[in-house]
């Protein structure tokens, strides 16, 4: 039998929503405050949290907080109760990790649904394996959006809409999500001490970025914008980190496709330090117009003359130089502003 814990301190909330679960066949515990809802879980290590936000002597930031410091409570599934008049608050809430809410007034449907959505949440990521290279990190996606796992600021798989040339983050922001970019594209980039530009990451459909400082637990050292107008699935921070924890397989093949793009980083780091700048400009050409992780042929090449030039690591002037050749050599077609690798296997094999 699984164990709930429900921390409110509106007396009648409490006990008609323990009322409900207990004739659900759920074991229910209460706690009429924050400080007493800790002290609970501590004791008892429930197997799901309902806890309202807005409570003396600890509310349910605080409660939320320490639940997701405490090795023993960390991870329990958590859903917070909320007021109309807080609504703004829950995003906060969410934030911080926690996994569901419930808009008080609530019916008994939308309670038992939420208790069983997040009771359930990893049972089948961890009956399956994922090949997080290509489309099985879509599958995995798909997998734990269908059990609730991946479930941010919206009970359902919410798409996020960017306009073009918008920042998702900027270096120096506490990182506090993961990113799944659902269409169109982003460039991550760092900034020198004279202001220069590096692009330091290109993602299209199917990838996801901003992993790396949510590991390291550290802030962002680069910054992401947005080169079209692109879909974003936003996955938070806790549940990322805790399918890496309850998923060790998950957690192996994260780590082989981390070391895959710091192998990559070096090569590209080699050939900018000792290869010519056409073998550097048919690269990069090849490495952008490369199939999407979704299996399909990549579109046009459509970056600027200076995101292309950062990316490469040299000047606009000389890359433009350089496409101009490789265009009159029949190797790319360049129209409307977009390139289009003709000749990929000349491109590979040429020895410059």
């Amino acid at each position: 039998m699984k164990t709930i814990l429900i921390i409110e301190d509106n007396t009648d909330i409490r006990e008609n929503t323990a009322e409900i679960l207990e004739l659900a066949g759920y074991r229910v515990l209460t706690a009429e405050n924050g400080k007493t809802g800790v002290e609970q879980a501590l004791a008892d290590h429930p197997d799901l949290i309902i806890c309202d936000i807005m409570m003396p002597v600890l509310d349910g930031y605080g409660v939320l907080h320490i639940v997701n410091k405490n090795p023993e409570l960390n991870g329990i599934p958590f859903i917070f109760l909320t007021a109309k008049s807080e609504r703004g608050d829950f995003r906060k809430g969410m934030e911080l990790g926690a996994d569901d809410y419930l808009t008080k007034p609530f019916d008994d449907t939308e309670l038992l649904s939420a208790v069983e959505g997040r009771l359930n949440r990893f049972t089948k990521l961890q009956a399956e394996r994922y090949d997080l290279q290509r489309e099985g990190l879509t599958q995995f996606l798909d997998d734990a959006h269908t059990t609730g796992g991946l479930q941010g600021l919206s009970a359902d798989r919410k798409t996020h809409h960017v306009a073009k040339k918008q920042f998702v983050y900027t270096e120096g922001d506490e990182p506090i999500r993961l990113y799944f970019l659902k269409s169109g594209r982003v460039k991550t980039t760092r900034t020198n001490n004279d202001g220069k530009e590096l692009v330091t990451g290109l993602y299209g459909p199917g990838e996801f970025f901003g992993d790396l400082a949510l590991l390291e637990e550290t802030v962002y050292t680069d910054s992401a914008l947005t080169l079209d107008d692109a879909e974003l699935i936003y996955i938070p921070k806790q549940d990322f980190l805790q399918l890496l924890t309850t998923q060790p397989e998950v957690g192996r093949q994260f780590v082989r496709l981390l070391a895959g793009r710091v192998s990559e980083k070096e090569d590209q780091l080699l050939g900018m330090a000792y290869s010519s700048l056409r073998r550097r400009v048919a690269d990069a050409l090849l490495r952008l117009q490369a199939p999407l992780p979704t299996g399909e042929p990549a579109p046009p090449i459509q970056l600027s003359r200076d995101d292309l030039a950062a990316v490469i690591g040299t000047a606009t002037e000389s890359l433009i130089r350089t496409l101009s050749e490789f265009k009159q050599d029949g190797l790319i077609d360049v129209s409307g502003g977009s390139i289009r690798v003709l000749q990929p296997e000349k491109l590979r094999r040429a020895n410059w």
